[in-house]
């Protein structure tokens, strides 16, 4: 209990740094009109798949802020940019107590996390000694779109969407041709390179996103360093505000993993595996797919739980971070997002979001095998 609740402190400690550097980068983009950008972007994409948004609504604005967030990795920048959005669609929302097919949507496009830029999960392989933080880079993006495209499918079967349309084949198209070069460059070598590439891939990416932000805030004549520091503010906040919940959090799973509880289901899994004839190296990782649906903070804890008693560098560490990057907490955002504006009727939201969840545990799975 004494040696979880000081890991909690020290890492909690260790996010300062990092939430700063990106809260300020986030802030410089919108100051700069990248966010309002993106919007106008989509905006094509979101008239098919929430016809019931008005054009131009500023909830468009909001929920691609809130995907970019999550795109980049900032879950904690991200979360009241969602909480927005969702108030923007309730005010078109002619049943107050009922969630409309948008935020239905919107709720299952967060629960299946989009994240193509997990830096925080990066952060938290450094902290541990990885000898490559970013090598798990294109295995979270693989399980990640799998989650969406899941999620997608799903409440695009529940709602009737059309998802055949053009427009909407065409930004399929696009982000599934940037993902398949990606793998395809990886794959093309060795065996022994796949690793190695998917680190270059992760930190160019990572590169040219801040190069952009600034050239971008500095082309448009942005204070780049009074708006830097402006959101940096917000990441030592952050940052403080976690150390209780972290060290309730890994404190209470220490104890259930030493009680032997988990182990006592992991082998039960193992079992059934075995004798079914699968490969059983995934089972150490079960107890950070298990947590993810329930709690992010918790299946965080099960992550670093699993980092530090595996080792950061090992296939069941790896694949721990990539199943927390893979998917977001769905009964978490129901909860928080619903219960932000009253709905009380969530309709198909929780199945939608745990058909992503799923599709995204089971891709990190079948990824981290080929990979590692």
């Amino acid at each position: 209990m004494f040696d979880a609740a000081k890991l909690a402190v020290e890492l909690a400690i260790g996010l300062i740094g990092i939430l700063a550097l990106w809260l300020g980068l986030f802030r410089i983009a919108e100051a700069a009109g990248l966010i309002s950008w993106l919007a106008k972007l989509f905006t094509p994409l979101f008239q098919y798949i929430m016809p019931d948004v008005p054009r131009g609504h500023p909830a468009q604005g909001s929920i691609t802020m809130n995907m970019a967030a999550n795109m980049l990795g900032l879950d904690n920048a991200a979360t009241p940019m969602g909480l927005q959005a969702m108030q923007h669609l309730q005010s078109i929302n002619q049943k107050p107590d009922t969630a409309t097919d948008a935020q239905i949507l919107f709720l299952v496009l967060n629960t299946s996390s989009v994240t193509l830029l997990p830096v925080t999960i990066f952060m938290y392989r450094a902290q541990f000694g990885s000898a490559d933080p970013t090598e798990v880079f294109l295995p979270i993006v693989v399980a990640t779109s799998a989650s969406t495209f899941a999620g997608i499918l799903a409440v695009a079967w529940y709602q009737r969407i059309n998802i055949l349309h053009p427009v909407v084949m065409a930004y399929f198209f696009v982000f599934s041709f940037a993902l398949v070069s990606m793998m395809y460059f990886v794959l093309s070598g060795s065996a022994d390179s796949l690793t190695t590439k998917s680190s270059l891939i992760g930190n160019l990416i990572l590169v040219c996103i801040v190069m952009l932000f600034l050239a971008v805030g500095f082309w448009k004549k942005v204070d780049l360093f009074e708006t830097f520091v402006d959101g940096a503010k917000a990441g030592f906040d952050t940052a403080v505000r976690l150390i209780p919940y972290m060290v309730a959090m890994l404190v209470a799973i220490a104890v259930l993993r030493v009680s032997g509880a988990i182990d006592f289901f992991s082998l039960a899994v193992a079992k059934i595996i075995n004798i079914a004839g699968g490969n059983t190296k995934f089972i150490d990782a079960l107890p950070t797919a298990l947590m993810k649906p329930l709690s992010g903070s918790g299946a965080r804890a099960m992550m670093i739980d699993t980092i530090n008693t595996y080792g950061v560098d090992s296939f069941v560490g790896r694949l721990a971070a990539v199943i927390q990057g893979s998917t977001e907490t769905t009964f978490y955002v129901l909860a928080v997002y619903f219960g932000s504006v009253g709905i009380k009727k969530i309709r198909h939201a929780l199945v939608c979001g745990l058909i992503a969840d799923l599709a995204g545990i089971l891709t990190a799975i079948g990824v981290c095998y080929l990979f590692f």
